[in-house]
């Protein structure tokens, strides 16, 4: 879904690069047809009716070019076959307009040296403007095939043709002038250095717009998975939380990691529920899960997700932390406080292995979840905890890291219901808390 998203505001992208490439082609078509119409007139030559038509035939095709951008009309050969005409168009101005229109009689090919290919330049530096790594390849390729083309038909119809090659090793000073200023020098070395520097800064632009694009679609990719973790989590966690899930790469990836599940439900909630009214139970209920929640985050774990009355949470999955099993102790404690404070009691299981996680959903809808053999043993600790009495229960992989100021006593081997093997397992010794709950 990422990748898709991606490659539809590229082509977004590219359509507006499109457009504003277009009208800097306009604008540079613009100041030609001035240039003919009064700048050559305040110079005293006469406007070239035929360049002046070729110009305006350019610019019409460039603003339906414009305009059909985005419509049902568009081909995807279209910003290529523009590219080309453009770069032909002024590779024949180097074959059909004179050097100079007071001495029409100087070979054309004296237009090569007096202009130059730099011409070509902005055209491929316009298609950066359409982020689209091959166009830019494309125009380079096209203007050094352009080029070739124009010089090819000017030098077919010259009699004589000088280069390099026609002077001798032990050239005078004398000789390489007469030779560089002859009419008929056409330079085959000086026109191939020019395409083979075209052809490169082409290609180097091209490989900077490749890897703007690439720039662009991981932003774009780290812009969603961003939205996703903040989606998913942006309701149990606090924004801090949320936004190091959404800068964390691949922490939403699925994955089997260590970790510690926590699983709380308050005792008697339904007891407690009968006879108030719906109101008060919910923003009573609200404000203690918010709370727990908080603490949950204040200990780095993160809240999976919330199970009526009670939350399951995790921590060193999704998000890493050092000693994951001594921070969901110092939560449980805090959990405890919390619900002090809100007049519950509640029960508490924790336990501490692997744990697989990822998101789970269409990606219309999705969720984050985790699951295993230690998820399941933390929430038959809860259950076992109401069995015998106690507040928090914890496995052997937790009560490895405890102090002595967590104040776990042991158990013993105990049968939990959906493991085969009996567990063993600690209590935690907490003070009595009101029994608001039941």
């Amino acid at each position: 879904m990422a990748g898709r998203v991606a490659r539809e505001r590229l082509l977004v992208a590219e359509r507006q690069g499109l457009k504003l490439a277009i009208l800097c082609r306009t604008a540079a078509v613009a100041v030609g047809m001035f240039w003919l119409t009064v700048g050559l007139n305040l110079s005293g030559f006469t406007p070239n009716l035929m360049g002046i038509s070729a110009l305006a035939l350019f610019a019409a095709i460039g603003i339906a070019s414009y305009v059909v951008i985005g419509t049902r009309y568009e081909r995807w050969w279209l910003k290529y076959a523009l590219y080309a005409l453009d770069i032909f168009g002024v590779c024949g101005v180097f074959v059909v307009i004179p050097v100079s229109q007071s001495a029409p009689e100087l070979p054309q090919v004296l237009a090569f040296r007096a202009f130059g290919v730099h011409f070509l330049f902005p055209l491929v530096a316009m298609a950066c403007l359409t982020l689209s790594w091959r166009l830019v390849a494309w125009s380079g390729l096209v203007a050094v095939a352009g080029w070739w083309a124009a010089f090819g038909l000017v030098i077919a119809g010259m009699d004589l043709r000088l280069s390099w090659g026609d002077l001798s090793p032990d050239a005078t000073a004398s000789e390489y002038l007469s030779l560089f200023f002859s009419p008929y020098f056409v330079g085959y070395g000086t026109r191939l250095q020019e395409t083979v520097l075209l052809m490169i800064a082409a290609l180097v632009l091209a490989l900077a717009v490749y890897r703007a694009r690439c720039v662009f679609v991981a932003q774009v990719e780290a812009e969603l998975a961003r939205e996703r973790a903040v989606r998913t989590f942006g309701r149990f966690v606090p924004e801090t939380i949320a936004e190091r899930l959404a800068s964390s790469r691949g922490a939403l990836a699925p994955q089997v990691r260590h970790g510690v599940a926590l699983v709380l439900d308050i005792e008697n909630f339904t007891a407690y529920a009968d006879g108030r009214p719906p109101e008060e139970v919910i923003e009573t209920l609200g404000a203690f899960l918010a709370r727990s929640a908080e603490a949950i985050s204040r200990r780095e774990g993160v809240v999976i997700s919330f199970t009526g009355d009670g939350l399951l949470a995790a921590f060193n999955t999704p998000l890493k932390i050092r000693e994951p099993e001594r921070a969901a102790l110092d939560a449980a404690s805090d959990l405890l406080k919390c619900a002090d404070a809100c007049g519950f009691r509640v029960r508490v299981g924790l336990a501490a292995g692997k744990i697989a996680s990822g998101r789970v959903g269409s990606d219309q809808r999705q969720a984050f979840t985790i699951y295993g053999d230690t998820v399941n043993r933390a929430a038959r600790l809860e259950v076992l905890a109401k069995d015998v009495g106690a507040t928090v229960l914890a496995d052997a992989g937790v009560a490895g890291k405890a102090k002595p100021d967590d104040l776990l006593k042991p158990l013993g081997e105990q049968k939990i219901r959906g493991f085969e093997a009996p567990l063993a397992v600690w209590s935690k010794q907490v003070t009595a808390l009101p029994g608001a709950a039941g």
